[in-house]
This record gives C-alpha cells, structure tokens and sequence, in this order.
C-alpha cells in the first residue's frame, strides 16, 4: 500500500524524508492467504441465476417462466390499444395460454376451435384438420378476436383460424408463446423466437393412466 502525500500522517516531519516506502505483497508471498476484500474460504460463492432450461435441441419452458410470459403478451396486447371481446384458443395447444391471457385482460368472453396438425414430433397430416365441437363462428360476427396458440411452427394452423374467423369477426389478431423461423404467418404478438422443439409444461409428462398415474411423483 502506497500512502499518498496529501494524507495525514503521524510520522516525525523531520523523518519523512527517510521513510522507507513499504509495499504490502503478502498476498503474492504467501499463496494461501486471501486478497483484501476477497471472501474468505468459509464464505459461500455468490449465486449466478439459473440459465433458462434446455436439453439437446429443445427448448424447455417451465410454469413459473410461462407465467411471467403471459403477463408479458397480456401487457403486449394492452400497449397495442387493442381490447379483444372474445378470446378464441387453438386447441388443444393453446387452451392453457388462452386461460392465463383471458384473465390477465380481464376478457370474460372465451371460446375454442379445435384443430389436429402435428401428430408426434415432426410429423403431420398434409393440412391442418378442423375437429368437432366446433366454434360457434355466427356468435363472434362483429366481435374483436384475439387467437390464441401455444406456437405458431408452419403458421398453417393459426392461418387456417385467423382466415376463418375473419370471415364473420370485425377484427382478429393472433398471439403465440413462440414463433418458428419457418413459419408463414408471423403472430401480432409473440414472446420468443426459436428454431428448437419445445417442451411445454402441460406436455412434458406422458398422460396418466390408470397404472401409471402414480408413478408421475418423483
């Protein structure tokens, strides 16, 4: 440590002159003694915060992120001055994310239409196929519609809804967790791009079954 010549010393004015100048370089001496300030062996290393999950090529999202993401794409819809009268969910993809919106926008109005595409992981029919029950289309004439779905991969499926309702609402706007880079219909509002596979939270386990519904606990 090198003393500046401005501060105050309790040295004799008249040594110094002479007064040798002392380095402090025990740290550098001794190996295992530790730096000024550095925390001492016993103390615990600071925390990093946990990196978002991942395994291999798959992007994985778990509840408490998925709630923090539909907060976001609620205030997204807000900032966008657009109030939706019905919130219409792609299911079964979007039934989760729908819910979670409809309450954040306080949207008491909620429907669904049912759509089957993906089959397994990379693999779908040739065209996005319209299930039973089906959405009672004359009741959204001259509504605001706000499509909901989990990911909008190919965009064929949110473009097969999209189009439809347009026919009969007065406007529609859709809104995913993800979009895909390959996709054709880019959603009005999005929380994250990616070109992985996701897991989402409500798919990750396999469905229970009378044998296995108890093995789902870990």
């Amino acid at each position: 440590m090198v003393s500046s010549p401005d501060a105050p010393s309790d040295l004799d004015p008249s040594s110094a002159a002479t007064a040798p100048v002392v380095v402090e370089d025990d740290v550098a001496g001794d190996p295992d003694a530790a730096a000024p300030g550095a925390p001492s062996a016993s103390a615990p290393a600071p925390t990093a915060p946990p990196a978002p999950a991942s395994s291999g090529e798959r992007e994985v999202l778990g509840w408490l992120e998925f709630g923090e993401a539909a907060r976001h794409l609620a205030r997204d819809v807000v900032a966008a001055d657009f109030t939706p009268d019905v919130i219409v969910a792609v299911a079964r993809g979007g039934l989760v994310l729908a819910g979670a919106i409809s309450y954040a926008l306080d949207t008491k109005m909620c429907g669904s239409i049912n759509v089957e595409f993906y089959t397994g992981v990379d693999e779908r029919l040739p065209e996005p196929v319209l299930l039973p029950p089906t959405l009672d289309a004359p009741a959204l004439a001259g509504k605001r519609v706000l499509v909901v779905d989990d990911v909008s991969d190919s965009g064929r499926t949110l473009a097969l809804v999209r189009d439809l309702l347009a026919e009969v609402a007065s406007e529609v706007r859709t809104v995913c967790l993800y979009s895909k880079p390959q996709t054709v219909l880019e959603p009005d509002f999005t929380w994250k791009r990616t070109s992985q596979w996701i897991t989402f939270p409500w798919s990750a386990l396999p469905p229970v079954t009378r044998d296995a519904g108890q093995g789902d606990a870990s």
